[in-house]
This record gives structure tokens, sequence and C-alpha cells, in this order.
């Protein structure tokens, strides 16, 4: 029984710390103290509790917009949302702080936390990638200005990741085009592919793709285009056996261009009278 009741009088006190503490925290919510609202924002936020820091901050962040306690006040804003996940808010408002703030011991931190939040709304590589670009943008230029930053390896590392994703993207949207058969538009995003992307793990699968497309373009051609496009497509296959002559893909490789020797054979033998 004695037990039992100092539980009950544990229990009651936890709960009235916590009532005490939510009530505390509606009346300075609520309430017309600035300052109030800052000093608990700022120790809302040192604990981790986010969500009701920036409540606060929401409210304060206008009136002390131009005053010295701005800095970090802005500083915590934009790293609040970073750390609740919202990075659209969060990529935005480190951009501003980096404007505002140029001088500031913060900035090198708000400018990767920035371009990282911009990395973490890249979508797919199916989607539309204009987050992934200005990912890239902001990380690039993150690397440029602070190359002995300690964020550094892990900025290439999301570059790389990035520019993978990019490249896929591309080398889909050609592989798209040969497998609805529009050959023309399949040979220019092969090669735009290849122009673009110098490094690429898919550079010789688009070789290949740009061969491909060119061979079924020559012959489903009309009959006075079909040398001239076989004789393209051969210009290909060289492109490609002067790099991959040893892949997976060479016997497919072979196979298709001993079909154009044929064929291109075959156009030259005269006619019969």
């Amino acid at each position: 029984m004695f037990y039992k009741m100092i539980r009950i009088s544990l229990l009651g006190l936890v709960l009235a710390v916590l009532l005490g503490s939510c009530s505390q925290y509606q009346l300075v919510l609520k309430g017309d103290d600035a300052n109030r609202k800052y000093v608990m924002a700022d120790s809302l936020y040192k604990v981790g509790k986010y969500k009701k820091a920036l409540k606060l901050m929401e409210q304060v962040v206008p009136v002390y917009r131009g005053k010295p306690q701005a800095e970090k006040l802005m500083f915590m804003y934009a790293n609040t949302f970073y750390k609740l996940e919202d990075f659209y808010l969060a990529g935005y408002q480190f951009e501003r702080f980096e404007t505002s703030y140029p001088n500031s011991d913060s900035l090198e931190v708000a400018a990767y936390r920035s371009a990282k939040s911009y990395y973490e709304l890249s979508p797919r590589y199916s989607l539309d990638q204009k987050d992934t670009d200005k990912a890239l943008e902001r990380l690039q230029n993150y690397i440029d200005k602070y190359p002995n930053s300690p964020y550094r390896s892990e900025a290439n590392s999301l570059v790389q990741e990035l520019r993978r994703k990019l490249e896929k993207k591309d080398f889909e949207v050609a592989q798209q085009y040969l497998n609805i058969e529009d050959y023309k538009a399949a040979i220019e995003a092969f090669d735009n592919f290849i122009l673009d992307h110098p490094g690429a793990s898919l550079r010789k699968e688009a070789f290949f793709g740009r061969f491909e497309a060119a061979y079924k373009l020559a012959i489903n051609s009309l009959p006075s285009l079909v040398e001239e496009r076989l004789i393209t497509a051969k210009g290909y296959y060289n492109s490609y056996n002067k790099y991959y002559e040893d892949s997976e893909l060479t016997e497919d490789a072979r196979e298709i261009m001993a079909d154009i020797d044929e064929r291109l054979s075959s156009e030259k033998e005269p006619t019969s009278k």
C-alpha cells in the first residue's frame, strides 16, 4: 500500500510538470512578449523539440529581422525545417541566410545544408529533374567555394549519385525512342548522351544503341536512302568497336555489321539485263 501511494504520487508529479510545461508553452505562444517567445524557441530547439520551436519562431522572425539576434534566429529557423525534413523550405531559408549573412560563422554549414536540401528533393530518375539540376549546381558551387570543407567527401559522393541519375534518365529517353521505332530521335538522343556524359557507366550501351538505331533506320528506309544510311550505320559500328571491341555486346554488334556488309554488297552488284 505504501509503495502504491508512492507510485501514484510520482505519477501525479510527472503529470503536473508536463501540464505545467504545456500550459507555460501555450501562454508564451499566445502572448505578446517576443523576447519570451525567442528564449523559449531557443530552449526547445536545443533539446530537439523542433515542431514546438517552429511555431514560436514563425511569430518572432518578422519581429527580429534586422536586429542583432536575427542571424542566430534565422539559422535556427532554416535548420528547424531541415531537421523536420521539410527540405523545400529548408533549402529556400538557407539560401536566404547565405544572402543575408555573407560573413556569418555558420555560412559554410548553411551553404552545404541548402545544397543537400535540394539533393533530398531530387526525385527518381524517371520524373522531372529540375531539383536534381539545382542540387548539382548548389553542390558543385559548394565544393568549389569550400575545397577544404569537412563535408567535401560527402558532397562529392552526392554529386556522383545525382549525375548517375541524370545519366540514367537521358539513356532511358534514348532507349525509349529506339523501342518505339523513332530511329532518328534515338540516334540524336544517344549522340547527346555520349557528348553530355563522357564518363557514364552506360556509355558502352549508348554507343551500341546508336549503332542499332542507325542500322534499323537504314533497313526501314526508302530504297534510295538505304545505302547511304547503311554506310552511316557502319561508321557508328566503327566508333563502338574502337572503344568496346571486347564487350558482351560485341557479338550482337558483329551480327548486325555482317548484315550491313551483306546488304551493301548486294547494293553494288550489277542488275541482270
